[in-house]
């Protein structure tokens, strides 16, 4: 990865730029560093996909939020969400060089 990124699942989408993130106030990102969350950092996301059979991670950039799900049956433990910049989703091999 270019970059130390957290983990989201981008099938967990709540509307259509704002994704999943935590239930709790820490996790860890894809060095292992514990990131500690708090309303408008900034953040760097992934999720596992593949492209033709060879890894090709989904990647994007964007600010951490709360986000009211406490109505939604499944969600109401989240606690964070992020807020997908206006690059939005896209592949890791979309920004190599």
């Amino acid at each position: 990865m270019d970059k130390p990124r957290i983990y989201v699942d981008f099938n967990e989408m709540v509307t259509g730029n704002i994704v999943l993130l935590s239930k709790d106030d820490t996790k860890s990102d894809s060095n292992g560093n514990i990131i500690t969350f708090y309303e408008g950092m900034s953040v760097s996301i992934y999720s596992d996909d593949e492209e033709d059979g060879k890894p090709d991670n989904l990647i994007a950039d964007g600010t951490v939020i709360k986000y009211n799900l406490h109505k939604q049956k499944y969600w109401n433990h989240v606690k964070w969400c992020c807020k997908i910049d206006e690059n939005g989703i896209r592949h890791e091999s979309d920004i190599k060089i």
